[in-house]
């Protein structure tokens, strides 16, 4: 996904970085990348309405991640996630996601991560519900499909 443009993504949310996230190296230290994938999924099932972290009886869990990284993101730069299903299963969804630095075209880092919606009781799968279902499918571009 290295040279992956801007237009392959349906949907951004830009992302400011903290003087904590840099490292004693001076750039954003690789952890914090999968909390940039994190939360511009997360946030953007709950600016969906189909995410409510407190009473959903069906909740996604991670179940698989990975990241490649191009090249450096430091404060005090602006991340812009990208996002896009790669594959919407029956009970799975598997995100991509690409990091872009500030206004640059092509990422900085991209990998995916992988949500199998459970019910928070039993923690067994079950299939995703309908209005989250309609929801990702907005993110499915024709390129990937």
């Amino acid at each position: 996904m290295r040279d992956t443009p801007r237009s392959a993504f349906a949907h951004f949310l830009a992302m400011p970085t903290r003087w904590m996230d840099n490292d004693s190296y001076g750039h954003v230290n690789n952890v914090n990348y999968y909390s940039f994938f994190d939360t511009a999924v997360n946030r953007y099932l709950i600016d969906q309405g189909v995410l409510d972290i407190h009473k959903d009886t069906t909740v996604g869990l991670v179940v698989e991640t990975g990241c490649s990284y191009f090249s450096s993101i430091s404060f005090p730069d602006t991340v812009h996630a990208g996002i896009r299903v790669a594959k919407l299963g029956n009970s799975s969804v598997r995100y991509e996601i690409a990091l872009y630095r500030n206004d640059e075209q092509l990422p900085s880092a991209a990998g995916h991560f992988v949500h199998v919606y459970v019910d928070r009781a039993s923690n067994r799968p079950t299939p995703i519900p309908a209005a989250a279902r309609r929801v990702l499918e907005t993110l499915v571009l024709p390129q990937n499909p």
